[in-house]
């Protein structure tokens, strides 16, 4: 059997656009070694808004790749960002999808032995044809972060073995829940934490105290102080966020949140479908089976009404962190916080006072 003939190019695709970039950068660096000049290295941008922008990019890389280097030798040529090759109006335009065809016959022509050639594209609809190919007939890598937990983590356990630090236990769960499926944001933490950590473990503590909550605007120190059911600490708190010219309306968006998620877990609970022990959340995948299909399209979108939506080690962390409410304590919280909104739109001068005077009533009630 002849053996396949080598990639004439390499295209590296995912849907992260920082994990594709940076993985592009690397493969850039090694394809044009320690010789390689200004002169012999060209960087395109893929990114197109509209059809026309996508004619016009396609025309600067064969352009690009058809020129012969001023002084000889290999030339490097990447063309980067590339953003037409997902599922969106642009990328499914029959202009664009021509263009793409064209695109593909180009690559085909180029000799690399005068031109390497790199494309990194970021989001990809790998179902189409075009990249199909691409994976059967170049170099090709997927750098990919996903909105899985798991890659994510691994994207985090490697950035910190770059970066010579280590986590300690619950410490990279706590980041994912905080930061959320934001690779940029993930790698930026490691390197603040590692910083503060100076050798020593990340402890989860550190990335309590130092890591802001990105992923859904939760704000974690009141929500965390409240269902610990601390007064004083909840009140010390609400005075933080005030003083700093917050609101009070996405303070009552994370405390109503996390009584859904606590609402629905005290309910699995008391119906004996789960139970909440050192290690969290027991029996829930099991009732994600039983009680999913209920929640109809809403099982494939996070979200606070739907328990099986959420990451299980956050929901283990809510509802072991303190004693699990009742199930009547929890539906109190909910009308008090749908009353502290109607309050705060009569009174929005004192919003201080009307999440304070909530907190006194459902934490001493």
């Amino acid at each position: 059997m002849p053996a396949s003939p080598p990639p004439t190019f390499s295209f590296i695709c995912g849907q992260d656009d920082f994990l594709v970039s940076r993985a592009g950068q690397r493969r850039f660096e090694e394809l044009g070694g320690k010789g390689a000049d200004e002169f012999s290295r060209e960087v395109l941008s893929g990114f197109a808004a509209n059809v026309d922008e996508v004619e016009a990019a396609v025309a600067r890389f064969r352009e690009s790749v058809q020129t012969l280097p001023m002084f000889g030798g290999r030339r490097i040529v990447w063309l980067k960002d590339v953003n037409f090759l997902s599922d969106t109006v642009t990328g499914k335009a029959e202009t664009t999808l021509r263009l793409v065809e064209d695109l593909q016959q180009l690559l085909q022509s180029v000799d690399p032995a005068e031109t390497a050639v790199l494309i990194t594209a970021a989001p990809v609809d790998r179902r189409r044809s075009f990249p199909k190919w691409c994976e059967k007939n170049s170099s090709f890598e997927l750098a990919d972060g996903g909105e899985d937990g798991d890659t994510l983590a691994g994207v985090v356990a490697a950035e910190a073995q770059a970066v010579g630090a280590q986590f300690g236990p619950g410490a990279v769960e706590l980041l994912l829940a905080r930061i959320g499926a934001n690779a940029r944001l993930l790698v930026e933490e490691v390197h603040k934490l590692a910083d503060h950590a100076d050798g020593a473990l990340i402890e989860e503590s550190a990335v309590a105290a130092l890591t802001p909550n990105a992923a859904q605007g939760d704000f974690f120190e009141t929500a965390d102080a409240f269902f610990s059911g601390d007064l004083q600490w909840t009140l010390a708190a609400l005075r933080r966020h005030f003083f700093a010219g917050g609101d009070a309306r996405p303070v009552l968006s994370a405390l109503q949140n996390r009584n859904r998620i606590l609402i629905q877990v005290r309910a699995l609970v008391d119906a004996g479908d789960a139970r909440v022990g050192p290690r969290g959340v027991d029996g829930l995948q099991k009732a994600a089976a039983t009680y999913g299909p209920l929640f109809g399209d809403a099982v494939s979108e996070k979200s606070s009404f739907n328990v099986f939506t959420q990451n299980p080690w956050y929901v283990g962390k809510l509802a072991g962190s303190s004693p699990l409410p009742t199930l009547r304590r929890l539906i109190d919280n909910q009308r008090e916080f749908v009353g502290a909104f109607e309050e705060i739109i009569r009174r929005p001068a004192e919003q201080e006072d009307v999440l304070r005077d909530m907190a006194v009533r459902c934490l001493t009630g």
